[in-house]
């Protein structure tokens, strides 16, 4: 726990220090491409930052983006590690060329690693007339933090709401006047593998890593607006390996969560179907996929097309309703899974209950019609908020936790470890489910 504790410390130091010398990278690692977005910071100190939002995106500039195929990543985790290494390096050295700067430090995200949410809370008193930041770094201290099983790390620990005495739902606690202090954590645990896998892989491409964040934070951060993250939503980033799902409230995340599977598999069950290569698939589905049957879709053939050397099977067609039946099944099967963690989660006893779909496997049209009936609540289709330089290119929802993790580099929440808290008060006590915690404090 200490020794996670003082990583992520150190993380946030060597962010810190490239952000002063003006040029960090941002990786998003996932399943069916590697983005890198190279920034550069005019100046402007983003590190007035308090516990708040996310929101707000001045003191950066994209100078350089690129991206390049996925290899060696499955379900959003690294299981090749030499072929991941090569993607990674392609992605940066031509972001880099873009910039035409070298980049050292980078940000990185991804997506699967079985994310397990936690909701914490403690309370301490508060020693002088004022709160201060070892008030905070004791109210933190005092979390009772889960024995969260071996082999997982912490990945993000953030308070997401403040109590002074009884008055509620303060932001930032520092400065005001009381005797008794409580905070709500929320916490969310990863399979420590996935996190040392992309450390490592990171090390290997000569880059330091400056930091860490899941996808499906860094998506809910850049897809909702601001009206959403306070008030309540979810954000669905369905990717290709895997659909991560995250819930904002009060501009923090309070849960998280990770299906194994997206938009390749949707690729896979059409290659396997028309018995076609994985690349005429993928073609197959951008251009004519959908979710919705009509009638004229009985009618409207596609040709497949294909190099066998076969001219009676290289000139099949299949109808469009063929295609919708193959892969209706199969977004039906992830919205399921979707609305099951939804549901655990305690989703519909938050005051509001939009949903977001983003990601690059939310562009199958009638997707947002069809979520919304399974997941019962308004849906919209959402993209990344614009940022300063990003290529037309990088403007698409496949960017949306790219983006985020823009955002979050430039202005991080709070977390635990930015705070001194005393080492004989490292939390290691009793569990709390997050869910429980919803309805008691919300």
């Amino acid at each position: 726990m200490i020794e996670l504790y003082e990583s992520q410390r150190a993380m946030r130091n060597m962010r810190r220090a490239a952000m002063q010398r003006g040029v960090i990278a941002i990786l998003d690692v996932g399943s069916s491409k590697i983005a890198c977005l190279v920034l550069r910071f005019d100046g402007t100190d983003p590190a007035e930052e308090g516990i708040g939002s996310l929101a707000g995106q001045s003191g950066f500039r994209v100078i350089g983006a690129a991206t390049t195929r996925s290899r060696g990543v499955r379900f959003g985790e690294i299981s090749s590690m030499g072929e991941t290494e090569r993607a990674i390096r392609t992605a940066v050295q031509a972001a880099q060329k873009m910039a035409g700067i070298r980049v050292d430090h980078v940000i990185a995200c991804f997506a699967g690693a079985e994310p397990r949410s936690y909701g914490l809370a403690g309370s301490s008193e508060v020693y002088s007339t004022t709160v201060d930041e070892q008030d905070v770094a004791r109210v933190l201290s005092a979390c009772d933090v889960p024995d969260f099983g071996h082999g997982r790390e912490v990945l993000h620990a953030q308070p997401v709401n403040f109590a002074l005495d009884h008055r509620s739902g303060l932001i930032d606690p520092r400065g005001q006047i009381g005797n008794e202090l409580s905070c709500d954590m929320h916490m969310l645990t990863v399979d420590a593998q996935a996190i040392q896998n992309l450390a490592y892989c990171v090390k290997r491409c000569d880059l330091e890593l400056a930091g860490i964040a899941s996808s499906s934070y860094a998506s809910g951060a850049s897809a909702l607006v601001e009206d959403e993250q306070e008030l309540g939503a979810a954000c669905i980033d369905m990717g290709g390996g895997a659909t991560g799902v995250s819930i904002f409230i009060k501009k923090h995340m309070i849960y998280a969560d990770a299906v194994r599977m997206g938009g390749d598999h949707v690729t896979s069950d059409i290659s396997m179907g028309l018995q076609v290569p994985m690349a005429t698939a993928e073609r197959i589905k951008t251009f004519y996929g959908g979710v919705h049957a009509t009638g004229m879709d009985d009618r409207e053939m596609i040709e497949i097309g294909g190099e066998t050397g076969d001219w009676e099977h290289d000139r099949r067609t299949v109808s469009r309703a063929e295609l919708i039946g193959i892969m209706r099944p199969r977004v039906e099967e992830i919205l399921e899974e979707v609305h099951a963690r939804l549901d655990a989660a305690g989703f519909e006893h938050l005051p509001s209950q939009q949903i977001v779909l983003t990601g690059g496997a939310s562009q199958i049209p009638g997707l947002d019609g069809l979520a919304s009936k399974i997941l019962g609540h308004q849906v919209r289709l959402g993209r990344p908020l614009r940022v300063n330089g990003l290529p037309q290119a990088a403007t698409g929802p496949g960017f949306a936790s790219a983006v985020g993790l823009c955002l979050h580099a430039a202005h991080p929440q709070d977390e635990w470890w930015d705070f001194e808290i005393p080492v004989d008060r490292y939390p290691a006590r009793s569990l709390k489910r997050a869910v429980q915690w919803f309805r008691d404090n919300w």
